[in-house]
């Protein structure tokens, strides 16, 4: 098995986050302003299960942040993510580009 560097895991975990319909439309919700997870069951129409896994996927990329606010977990979403997100690609394969 080929070792593959940290820095191409992370494009790969950012991609794979996004490579989701369900996880876009949380997204999308997300771009509207900070929800309760309740609010995004109601949003995407799944169960809290499934919206609990796919938010934690966004977590792990780094997409969504959590916190709570007494017994409600409130999302949000890290736009920052995305420019640090191009900024690494075009740092890591922008060199494979021909000029």
């Amino acid at each position: 098995m080929v070792d593959q560097p940290d820095e191409l895991r992370q494009i790969r975990l950012f991609h794979k986050a996004l490579a989701d319909v369900n996880r876009l439309r949380i997204v999308q919700r997300l771009a509207d302003g900070s929800a309760s997870v309740t609010e995004l069951i109601d949003h995407v129409g799944l169960s809290q299960p499934l919206v609990s896994w796919h938010l934690g996927r966004l977590r792990a990329s780094g997409i969504v942040t959590t916190s709570r606010i007494g017994r409600e977990t409130i999302c949000s979403l890290r736009t920052e993510a995305f420019s640090e997100a191009a900024v690494r690609e075009r740092d890591l394969l922008g060199r494979a580009v021909v000029r």
